[in-house]
């Protein structure tokens, strides 16, 4: 492989060579068509030549350094059996202009073992330095508040996370719930019984679900009850005991749902609360947000924790993460 130079960024130009032991992975680093190289190439302003097992560099010092140990990384993620696409590719090249590359780059190189989550189709490997302190908090606090844009992961890795624990027996039940709000369209006017017009409401963790089970043990599960998918009306007057109870788009809850659904919370239990502060389908008029609302009363309390997802921690189709920048830089 042999391109013109990308133009590097000011500074001292540099050259570095990265040797793999591997050959035969190169083909998955490298991406299809070389789409991995040359999207480092566009994003980091470097010069990539390949040949073989040997991978040369060239330009601004930072850059070239960054690359390297971007490259390193997808590297020994390969190795490890996983898998790289453009996602992936564009999430670490975002993480290493980060201060600190922890458990991601730096101490992949380093060969430290990665927080992970294995369900019974899948194992779940951190992608942001936001999703690898998501991870930890899921593992380690009672209550967890995941705010930010779609794309992030917050559901997904707490549905992953809730499975894996129902998997093992450290819960007994799996709840997952959303308000059912509508964005721009009117729940009365679809057809047939309720059941019929909210599922389609709550069709994304149904989608979580049967990307972590196989479909018929979803099934099995809920129908004896282990798994609940439920709009968040249902919860009101209930304990929820020993359960993973995750509520999804909580910025589309009044105030007064917020406190009644966090008040379910029982004995042996946690619970993940997702939503996007800056995008709330709530009619006009209507109360204010109550994940704003929660997380403004209580940040700070003990045993409750927050994570905060940005558009760099994107992880669908990279335009995802460009369109989320641009929508948070015009509406602040």
């Amino acid at each position: 492989m042999s391109r013109k130079p990308v133009q590097a960024q000011s500074g001292d130009r540099s050259r570095a060579e990265v040797v793999f032991d591997k050959p035969q992975l190169m083909p998955q680093l490298f991406g299809e068509f070389d789409q991995n190289l040359l999207l480092l190439e566009n994003r980091l302003g470097v010069y990539i030549t390949a040949r073989g097992n040997r991978v040369g560099l060239e330009g601004n010092a930072e850059s070239v350094a960054a690359a390297r140990d971007v490259l390193q990384g997808l590297y020994n993620r390969i190795v490890r059996g996983e898998r790289v696409d453009p996602g992936l590719v564009e999430a670490v090249i975002t993480m290493s202009s980060e201060p600190t590359l922890d458990g991601i780059i730096r101490a992949d190189i380093a060969g430290t073992p990665q927080i992970m989550i294995r369900t019974r189709k899948k194992t779940i490997v951190p992608r942001t330095l936001a999703q690898q302190h998501y991870m930890r908090e899921l593992l380690g606090n009672d209550i967890i508040f995941a705010l930010g844009p779609a794309g992030t992961g917050k559901t997904y890795i707490a549905v992953a996370q809730a499975v894996a624990q129902l998997i093992t027996g450290s819960v007994q039940r799996l709840i997952l719930s959303r308000p059912a709000v509508e964005a721009g369209e009117k729940l009365g006017f679809l057809p047939g019984d309720m059941k019929d017009k909210v599922d389609p409401y709550l069709r994304p963790l149904y989608d979580a679900l049967n990307d972590c089970l196989p479909a018929e043990q979803v099934e099995r599960r809920i129908l004896s009850g282990e798994i609940e998918v439920a709009p968040i009306a249902f919860m009101r007057g209930r304990t929820l005991a020993d359960a993973f109870i995750i509520l999804d788009e909580a910025q589309n809850t009044t105030p007064a749902q917020m406190k009644m659904f966090l008040t379910r919370f029982g004995e042996n239990s946690r619970m993940v609360v997702c939503g996007d502060p800056k995008q709330t389908d709530l009619p006009g008029g209507m109360a204010s947000s109550g994940l704003n609302d929660a997380v403004g009363r209580l940040e700070g309390i003990e045993g409750m924790s927050i994570v905060r997802f940005g558009a760099g921690d994107v992880v669908r189709h990279p335009i995802v993460g460009r369109i989320v920048e641009a929508y948070e830089g015009k509406d602040g």
